[in-house]
């Protein structure tokens, strides 16, 4: 058999032996004997490949692309002989540098290539960087030989989803976690245990693509550490995991470990979703670096001013050009790759309001890049969440260009039921509204209750700990005069700002941290549950933690002991969420569609059954279905007035009584019952406690 002629070089240059590359696909591939790199460019008059041994950091000969390796505004190369594991590459461009007329092309910098499946220079987290190294992050190649051993998604259907919002680093970092591996991918591996007791069948992982957490770092003196860019929404690297994050990330592993990591959730029926930053880049304004984009190609990558300035509706200095077809054909291979190669299970959308923007900033009727998103054969059953807003003012809550396929997390959720926990008067309606799953929102568009994210904190903002004991924000430690983060916090102390040992605020803490947490998971929609909300974790009252690598966001394993009583409640809850088909239907439940046991699919309650009271502080109601098991009835009052309050409860058929399921002004062991075995009432009025919540299902006499 012949030899193909096309495996052998053509020429060679700087030493190299060479052959014009193969443009698509775009980025670095293994090929026979060698590996080619395709890069664009639409500006470059020139483009040269640098090379580096990847142990030394020692420059290799460079090699300068003739003309005939650039086909359209691609330049390709195939160099051969080149061991994949022993260098690291990027690249120079020339070309104009005329930042009036959008361009800002610069021979001297070495660029990083947009699709690096591999980034070094951040392999140790925290560990100093040297500033003065002109190419900071270096592309790496990386071998596609993990073994996936069968590896196949949970596929759970959105309306069985629990989304558990984490930090990678955050989760096990924290000494009391035990893990051996703290603050990596590999020690949240040995935290599953932890989030299967819990009831999570979905982790929401805050960015794991490669970034710099040295960004803008700066000495904080009143904490007397260095702030950083703890987060993580400012990408360096699209296609390529945050190596900081791994344990084996200084000998080039982080793929690897990542995809062990996968795979691992995977068998333990755990999806995973990643929340990606589509709206900027690392590279922030005109004062910022050029690291890739800006000096490949900034015309393109950015939204720009006539005058040649970013737009900034990201709030972080630039807002890239998703909606240009190479950009946006760039976010489309990116999410296909990681769903093909990571496989990952689903996206959320960092301030996804961009992502709809034209080049110009306009909102588009029609964004081309979300609707090849939606339409994506490969990104067919994933996950597909927004945040429907952006810094820019753009909010699209409930009128997200969704295609049939984008759920939106739900800022209006989170709003309203933090103002009826406070005891604000007058919102008994929206609570309903939200409980229901936002008809308000979704349903004129054809969308059900599973458009909707629930959620009542998330990593921006308060955990639900400090939602019930601060007034006001306490970002002092960011050491930006507390002018940072929301000051609409919709939230109560209950009596006093921050710590207390008095026994009566505590108490009324912990209730009214169940109540949320009741009302969470009670609701139409998906739920997601704030990492440590479970078990009480306190930021001490910074809403906007972003830059603090400290305790103030590390997971406090010791709350397992200490805040027993919320976690054994958190875990009831979500068994019973998991037990009631009722609660977690698709669709939104009308209160002229018979039900089952002869309530509608949805009655509302107040005092007296039948009789809400909307100018009340009490909220009831009855959600009723007839399933593949037989009759799902629950019944849910919440009563976030001061005093308690007598209710009636609506009458069963003969032969059935509510039993009690949670009742969260009770003590722990009598506050959640496993489904089906809670005490029985006795059919007279229930007292319902001052600031608190019940769940009640029915249940045949013996």
């Amino acid at each position: 058999m012949s030899t193909r002629i096309d495996h052998y070089p053509t020429e060679e240059i700087a030493g190299w032996k060479v052959r014009p590359g193969r443009v698509i696909p775009y980025g670095p591939t293994l090929v026979n004997g060698g590996v080619n790199f395709s890069i664009f460019s639409s500006v470059a008059s020139a483009c040269s490949l640098l090379l580096f041994d990847k142990d030394s950091g020692e420059a290799l000969p460079e090699i300068s692309l003739p003309a005939s390796f650039r086909i359209g505004d691609v330049w390709a190369v195939t160099v051969f002989e080149l061991d994949p594991e022993r260098f690291t590459y990027g690249f120079r461009i020339e070309g104009p540098n005329d930042p009036k007329a959008g361009h800002r092309c610069d021979p001297e910098a070495i660029l990083l290539d947009p699709r690096a499946r591999a980034i070094t220079g951040r392999d140790r987290w925290g560990a100093t960087p040297d500033h003065g190294d002109p190419y900071p992050y270096r592309a790496l190649l990386v071998p596609e030989d993990f073994d996936w051993r069968g590896d196949q998604a949970p596929d759970i259907a959105a309306c069985d989803l629990v989304i558990y919002e984490m930090h990678v680093r955050g989760f096990t970092r924290h000494p009391s976690s035990a893990a051996n591996h703290a603050g990596t991918y590999a020690g949240l591996v040995e935290c599953i245990p932890h989030l299967l007791k819990l009831g999570i069948n979905c982790v929401e992982l805050l960015p794991v693509f490669e970034f710099d957490e040295f960004e803008q770092s700066r000495p904080n003196p009143l904490t007397g550490s260095i702030n950083l860019n703890y987060w993580g929404y400012s990408t360096v690297g699209f296609f390529a995991p945050k190596a900081g994050y791994a344990a084996t990330g200084s000998a080039g592993m982080q793929c690897d470990e990542f995809k062990t990591m996968v795979r691992a959730l995977h068998a333990a029926g755990i999806e995973v979703i990643l929340d990606v930053v589509f709206n900027h880049t690392c590279e922030g304004d005109h004062r910022g670096p050029s690291i890739s984009f800006r000096g490949l190609d900034n015309k393109t990558y950015y939204m720009l001013t006539p005058e040649g300035y970013y737009y900034n509706f990201s709030g972080c200095g630039n807002s890239l050009n998703c909606n240009h077809p190479v950009v946006r054909s760039m976010v489309l291979e990116c999410l296909r790759y990681w769903v093909s190669e990571y496989h990952i299970d689903g996206f959320r959308f960092d301030a996804a309001a961009i992502l709809g923007r034209d080049p110009w900033g306009g909102p588009m009727k029609n964004p081309p890049l979300l609707e090849s998103a939606a339409a994506d054969p490969v990104l067919k059953k994933c996950k597909l969440i927004a945040e429907a807003w952006d810094a820019g003012g753009l909010y699209l809550l409930g009128n997200f260009p969704n295609y049939g396929r984008f759920a939106e997390w739900n800022g209006k959720f989170r709003d309203e039921v933090r103002e009826f926990l406070r005891g604000e008067p007058a919102c008994a309606g929206n609570l309903a509204t939200r409980l229901v799953g936002s008809p308000d929102l979704y349903e004129l568009s054809g969308r059900g209750p599973l458009a909707s994210v629930n959620f009542i904190t998330c990593h921006d903002g308060f955990t639900l700990r400090d939602l019930v004991s601060y007034n006001i924000k306490h970002n002092e430690a960011n050491d930006e005069g507390n002018r940072d983060g929301n000051d609409d916090n919709r939230s109560w102390n209950c009596g006093i700002e921050g710590d207390s040992d008095d026994p009566d605020i505590t108490a009324l803490r912990l209730r009214q941290t169940k109540n949320a947490l009741l009302a969470l998971f009670v609701a139409r929609g998906t739920p997601m549950l704030l990492m440590g909300d479970e078990m009480g974790r306190s930021q001490g009252g910074n809403n906007n933690a972003y830059c603090h690598d400290s305790e103030m966001n590390w997971l406090d394993w010791s709350l397992t002991r200490r805040e027993s009583d919320l976690l054994s409640f958190t875990r009831g809850v979500i068994a019973l969420r998991h037990a009631h088909a009722v609660l977690r239907l698709p669709s939104h439940p009308r209160g002229d569609r018979p039900g089952s046991l002869g309530f509608p699919e949805i009655s509302w309650h107040g005092c007296q059954p039948w009789q809400p009271d909307w100018a009340s502080r009490l909220v009831a109601l009855v959600f009723a279905a007839e399933t593949a098991s037989g009759p799902d009835v629950v019944y849910f009052a919440w009563n976030s007035a001061h005093l308690p309050t007598w209710l009636t409860l609506p009458a069963l058929p003969e032969g059935w009584n509510w039993t009690l399921e949670a009742n969260t002004a009770q003590q722990a062991h009598e506050d959640v019952f496993p489904p089906g075995q809670g005490p029985a009432l006795d059919g007279k009025p229930f007292l319902l406690g001052a600031r608190s919540a019940i769940l009640l299902s029915p249940k045949i006499d013996a």
